[in-house]
């Protein structure tokens, strides 16, 4: 990402959201700990046990983080982006999951 590049749409953002997760590993990675903080979520709401959404975080961004870091080798958008980053992690999340975007 170019410094000088400045994002103001999420229709801006995404292209390039799906640029920096081009490696298959990074994606999966990025599905798997999605789905887990999904998981923690729905069991914090079901169990009323709030400490697990903090769990479901950390680990979500273990497992990104660790693919752009291990696999992609770059910066995750998340440090300059948060919340066009978090919309794009799921909606990829969701096209991974209907097919759209390959695993």
């Amino acid at each position: 990402m170019n410094q000088s590049t400045r994002y103001r749409s999420f229709t801006e953002f995404y292209p390039f959201y799906l640029d920096e997760h081009s490696n298959p590993i990074c994606r999966r990675l990025h599905f798997i700990g999605t789905t887990l903080a999904l998981i923690f979520l729905i069991a914090a709401i079901a169990t009323q046990l709030w400490w697990l959404i903090a769990v479901g975080i950390a680990q979500g961004y273990m497992f990104a983080w660790s693919g752009h870091f291990f696999f992609e080798r770059n910066k995750p958008a998340a440090f300059q982006y948060v919340w066009f980053s978090l919309l794009s992690d799921w909606c990829m999340w969701w096209q991974i999951l209907t097919g759209k975007i390959p695993l």
